[in-house]
């Protein structure tokens, strides 16, 4: 078997349970004899940072919470192996039939994960009026509109009233909460 016969099914899983369905399934595959019929299998997830105690902090988010991308022939045989995982609910697009996934999505998703191993991404996505907490810095725990959003620097123009004015302050993405 080559990897040009395998497809791309999406695998629906118990929240919070992907690394595990991940490696009771490659325990499974290996088990059963199956290597041959499988290729990769991800947990979709991707980079972000935050500021947790001071410090930056990198953690991994999932991009699709529940679901895990599975390279494989489909046959009776892999469709049994994978749907008898412990903790799969079943596989996206048709439960007796389902469809893979396009190469092109597939490859999309690999990439946004590569991505997100290269360069982190802040944890929270600002747009303007969006109402922020400081949790970092000289104006710790003042709250503030956001007046403009720089994505290329990852910073944000926040409008913060200090002694009844209003006073733009330029903070970093990883600097404020959404409230």
């Amino acid at each position: 078997m080559n990897d040009s016969e395998k497809k791309w099914y999406i695998v629906h899983t118990y929240s919070g349970f992907e690394h595990k369905v991940k490696a009771s399934l490659e325990e499974r595959i290996k088990t059963l004899g199956q290597e041959k019929y499988f290729g990769k299998i991800l947990v979709p997830t991707e980079q972000v940072v935050e500021l947790k105690k001071g410090e930056k902090k990198t953690s991994s988010r999932k991009f699709y919470p529940g679901y895990i991308m599975v390279q494989m022939v489909l046959n009776d045989e892999t469709w049994h192996t994978v749907r008898n995982t412990a903790k799969v609910t079943g596989f996206v697009g048709g439960s007796t039939k389902p469809s893979p996934v396009s190469e092109e999505e597939a490859q999309r998703i690999i990439k946004q994960m590569e991505e997100g191993i290269s360069k982190p991404k802040p944890k929270y996505q600002f747009e303007e009026g969006d109402r922020v907490r400081v949790i970092d810095g000289p104006f710790y725990n003042f709250q503030g509109i956001v007046e403009e959003v720089k994505p290329d620097k990852e910073k944000l123009r926040v409008l913060i009233t200090i002694f009844g004015r209003s006073t733009p302050v330029e903070l970093e993405f990883i600097q404020v909460n959404k409230i």
